[in-house]
Order: C-alpha cells, then structure tokens, then sequence
C-alpha cells in the first residue's frame, strides 16, 4: 500500500486563487490544480493508495471552516469509485481559544491527527500555546504533524528548528509527531543526532529532489539545494528506515517523481517499501 503523508487541497472555489498565490509567494510551480480531484488525478498516475491531506489554518478564525471541509470530504473521499482514497487530518492555530473542544471534536469525527505550521502562524513550536495544543493532542492519541526547519517562502525565519522541535519532546514526552521535510528543511544534518533516542517520525515532503521555480527569476543565482539520492541514502543508514515516512507535499511536487527519485535512491526493498507505506499504515492505524 502506497500512502503519501503530506499533501494540500484547498476548496474548488479558490483552488486556482490559493495555487497561484502560495506559488508565487514560494516562487516554485504546482504539479497539481491543489483541488481533491486534481490530487486524485495525480495518485492515479502516481499508483499511490492513500493520501493524506495537511490543512493549515493561517488565521484563527479559519479553523472551524477548514475542519467542516475536512470531516466533509473524509466522508466523500475516504471511500470512493476510483479506488484512492484522500483522508484529512485536522487543523489548528495557537491562538484558537478553544482549542480543547476543537480537538475532541477532531478526534470525534475519525480524524487521525492535526497540522500545524510554525512559519505561517507566526508563533515558535516551543510556544507555550503550542505546547499545550500538543500536549492536549498527544493525551488524545492524535498524530501531530508540523512543519519543520526553515521555509522556501519565508527565508531565514526560524520558528521550527529540530532543536526546538526536541524540546516538545522533552517537555511533553514522546507521541506521535511527525516532523515534515526531512526533520528539518535544510537543518538535515542536526536531525539523526537530535532525534536518535525519541519516536519522533520524519517525512521527506519537499526535501528530496530538485526545487522546480517559478521562470520568473527570482531562484536566479541563488543556491537552494535539496537532498540527493546519496544524501538519502545516507540519512536512512544514520535515522534508520522505521520511523521515515514518503510525503510529497503535493501540489509543489510531482507525486510520481518525488516515488521515481526514492526509488533511485538504492535503499533496501526493505527500507523502501517502510518509507513508502508500510510506516504510515502501522502509524495511521490501516
């Protein structure tokens, strides 16, 4: 079972209006027209089972409307007529007063866990805010997945490092938390080290191929570098392939090459095929 743990949609209604602008904000291309039957499209060509959409509320008033959406499409999507199916974890924002109703609310409607982003909430992970949020979560047996190291669209802001994300950990104890891009977008090498002794989980969304920029420029001259097969290679010796889960951050990467480049990778069948679904399944409970 192939299951990609990190992708976007947005409403049909603004799909085309949210691609656009969060794609020139980062200045790369979508592969996808970040609407659900467009991700559907792409895990067709993908052969991908399973994908696991990753909501964030940039503002605390989004977050019920953004949760009403997800429970609504976890009933269209979940089971439908293609045979793959599209499950919504929840969202959340550190200044959402009543975060505890939100929740249980959350985990009452057969969500699996929450998202939560640092950089665009504008708050840092180790947050008092957001350490009760996850504390709240985690006694919930919720997953939680951020966002973590430096972000393509916002460069130099630090809001998510693997340092702060391991004083969560040692705050609040181990759960399920999920630290996308690789541990740590461009912090790679703090992160087996940081995070050796814990059960955190990494996701290798966006941090695993080429960047592919927007043709206006603005990538010109600067170096963006990206894990290579080997850099992967050897990140799976150093954390090990157990905790390692496939996500694509689809629509800004490509769902069949982001599978093609670790398939290329020379890992183990063994190691490949945890990374690509076995992981999640056991984690999401399938």
């Amino acid at each position: 079972m192939m299951i990609d743990i990190h992708t976007h949609t947005f409403p049909d209604k603004i799909a085309d209006r949210a691609v656009d602008k969060l794609s020139h904000e980062a200045h790369v291309i979508n592969h996808t027209n970040g609407t659900v039957d467009g991700l559907i499209a792409s895990m067709e060509e993908a052969d991908v089972d399973l994908s696991v959409v990753v909501p964030v509320a940039t503002d605390p008033s989004q977050v019920i409307k953004i949760n009403d959406r997800a429970i609504n499409n976890n009933e269209k999507y979940y089971f439908n007529s293609t045979g793959r199916r599209v499950f919504s974890f929840g969202a959340i924002h550190p200044d959402f007063a009543d975060y505890k109703a939100e929740i249980l609310r959350i985990k009452e409607s057969g969500m699996k866990g929450i998202k939560i982003h640092p950089v665009y909430q504008d708050t840092d992970i180790n947050d008092i805010r957001y350490l009760n949020i996850i504390d709240f979560a985690a006694a919930n047996d919720l997953i939680v997945l951020t966002h973590a190291g430096l972000d393509v669209g916002y460069p130099g802001a630090v809001r998510c490092s693997p340092k702060m994300c391991r004083e969560v950990i040692d705050k609040i104890g181990d759960f399920k938390f999920i630290l996308a891009h690789m541990g740590g977008w461009e912090n790679w090498d703090e992160v087996p080290e940081t995070f050796a002794d814990t059960n955190a989980y990494i996701d290798t969304a966006f941090s695993t191929e080429d960047l592919e920029p927007l043709s206006d420029g603005y990538w010109d001259g600067k170096d963006i570098s990206m894990l290579g097969r080997k850099d992967v290679k050897a990140f799976v010796k150093a954390f090990g392939s157990d905790r390692i889960l496939f996500g694509s951050d689809s629509p800004w990467t490509k769902q069949s090459r982001s599978i093609e480049f670790l398939r290329e990778c020379g890992l183990d069948k063994e190691d490949l095929d945890k990374i690509l679904g076995g992981n999640a399944k056991k984690l999401l409970g399938i």
